[in-house]
């Protein structure tokens, strides 16, 4: 029989508690560099259904989340020109970390020390239930992704290119 887990509140739980939202907790053992394909793995989870937060930069410098299912990659191009910006970038991990208040690989969008703009992948909104970082390595939250748009104002885009692409 599994042994429950016990995870210890995260700022991001803390503030989807604070809202009234409910999710399902799925701890897993982190891997370095696994990424959402290891946690879906771990999980016995559909990668598509695994969203991953990834803080990037517009060209000033200005920080942004990206939600993005996790065997899918970020067409930059295509979110600058959606989104208005001349350029956008992955942030370097120690700059992600400082705007997020997260570690890299428990990264969440929900209670980051710093408000920033969300974007989130159009397809990611007609799944019945996502899994997405609760704040912490090895651990995801479940939750109705129209959470995302609620909660965090994130607007629909459409940038999601295949790993392999």
């Amino acid at each position: 029989m599994a042994k429950k887990v016990h995870v210890s509140e995260t700022p991001a739980t803390a503030f989807l508690k604070s809202h009234g939202i409910v999710f399902t907790e799925h701890p897993y053992e982190y891997l370095e560099h696994g990424g959402a394909q290891h946690s879906a793995q771990a999980l016995g989870l559909d990668p598509f259904s695994v969203v991953k937060t990834l803080i990037m930069q517009n060209e000033a410098a200005e920080p942004l989340i990206v939600l993005m299912h996790g065997n899918k990659t970020v067409s930059t191009k295509n979110l600058a020109r959606q989104i208005g910006a001349k350029s956008i970038a992955p942030c370097k991990p120690e700059v992600a970390n400082r705007h997020s208040g997260f570690l890299v690989g428990g990264t969440s969008p929900f209670g980051t020390r710093r408000k920033m703009p969300v974007y989130i992948e159009r397809s990611i909104l007609a799944l019945p239930r996502i899994c997405i970082n609760g704040g912490r390595r090895g651990y995801l939250v479940g939750i109705d992704p129209a959470v995302c748009v609620t909660l965090l104002n994130a607007q629909a885009v459409d940038c999601a290119l295949d790993m392999s692409d």
